[in-house]
């Protein structure tokens, strides 16, 4: 039987190679099958969700994979020419590395990820290091594609060396913008949301963080487009790191008449209160009062500090602060000071110009200008 199928298929080789690949296709199959159960039990048998997307990801790896392989080995084994044969193996290898290496960047980030997410310090450097095994997965691939078309490296390295002193010349801003941009995403000072002040004055929340140049919209709904090295070399005020609340500080001042001890219960009670009501406002940590900056010329300055949830909270709470405030004042009857000036004048023809340096004590005067 065994002699009858092989003159069979000795008489029509066609049909032989046909056979040969769909049991290669068939072999794939099942030892994809296999492989991929006993890799799915295992990740059913754990509580963490990356050994699943694990397996999915090589599960969508070996499909491409399995798929060149078979190609390839059945490439090889029609007899065909090496004018045909040693192109079409170059290719299916290139393919294979291309498909190998970005299946391997998503895998190697993977577990990058699952590993920085595992404690909140490592947070920040979660988007740099994607951004640096992305870079390194690119520049090894471009190298071993390059290889294996038989580009000569060392050509390579050489002409981009040469070209590469005209193009920093040409593109010097546009290569300083995108170093400085890859600088912040390396330092992170500043995240997308972020609410940010610049030292030139333009502040807002950062919405997009580009290789060129980063946008801030502003709380009138403008965006300000500010280059990467501005942005590098300049003072910044993060309002939303290490987090967004902080603390609002509102002056107040009283009469020398009131007593200071019922000015600072007033306020604190009227800060709790207001925190209830007003959303931003934040009642823990208990808002309170310092008797500062103190003695002023004319009144007694008092400084009631509370938090606000984020920087834009302010705006509202601060409104509805002094409006509350200046009506229990009221009240209470205790006044707000303003500034006033006393006038005295000098009779008898005497004049400052005169005998300079002789003190002499004001008169009080009538309301028709006259000595009383």
């Amino acid at each position: 039987m065994w002699s009858a199928l092989t003159q069979f298929l000795g008489r029509y080789p066609e049909l032989y190679y046909v056979l040969e690949i769909l049991g290669l296709i068939v072999a794939a199959w099942i030892l994809r099958k296999i492989v991929f159960y006993q890799l799915s039990q295992w990740a059913k048998r754990t509580v963490s969700t990356v050994d699943d997307e694990f397996v999915g990801l090589l599960d969508r790896a070996v499909k491409p994979l399995l798929i060149l392989g078979v190609v390839t080995v059945s490439l090889n084994l029609i007899p065909l020419s090496d004018k045909f044969l040693v192109p079409g193996n170059r290719v299916l290898k290139v393919l294979v590395i291309a498909v190998a290496l970005f299946y391997g960047a998503k895998i190697v980030q993977l577990l990058l990820g699952a590993w920085l997410s595992r404690t909140p310090s490592r947070q920040e450097m979660r988007e740099p290091a994607t951004f640096i095994s992305k870079v390194l997965f690119v520049g090894l691939g471009l190298m071993i594609v390059l290889d294996n078309l038989g580009v000569s490296l060392t050509a390579v390295w050489t002409t981009l060396g040469v070209g590469s002193v005209a193009v920093a010349l040409a593109l010097q801003d546009t290569l300083s913008n995108f170093f400085a941009g890859v600088y912040l995403r390396l330092d992170n000072p500043v995240r997308i949301g972020d609410y940010i002040k610049l030292e030139s004055g333009e502040e807002g929340y950062v919405i997009q963080l580009g290789w060129r140049s980063a946008r801030i919209r502003t709380l009138p709904n403008n965006v300000v487009v500010v280059p990467n090295g501005k942005l590098a070399s300049t003072i910044v005020t993060n309002y939303t790191q290490p987090e967004p609340r902080m603390s609002l500080l509102v002056s107040v001042s009283v009469s020398y008449n009131d007593d200071p001890e019922k000015v600072e219960r007033i306020l604190v009670e009227e800060a709790i209160s207001t925190a209830k009501e007003v959303e931003g406002l934040l009642a823990d940590p208990a808002p309170f009062v310092r008797f500062i900056p103190g003695f002023g010329a004319s009144s007694l300055d008092f400084t009631l500090i509370c938090q606000v949830a984020t920087f834009v909270d302010q705006y509202l709470a601060q409104h509805e602060l002094r409006k509350r405030i200046l009506a229990r004042f009221r009240r209470e009857g205790i006044s707000i000071p303003f500034p006033q000036r006393d006038l005295h004048l000098y009779g008898n023809g005497w004049s400052p110009d005169q005998h300079r340096g002789e003190a002499r004590e004001p008169q009080a005067v009538s309301d028709h200008g006259q000595p009383a």
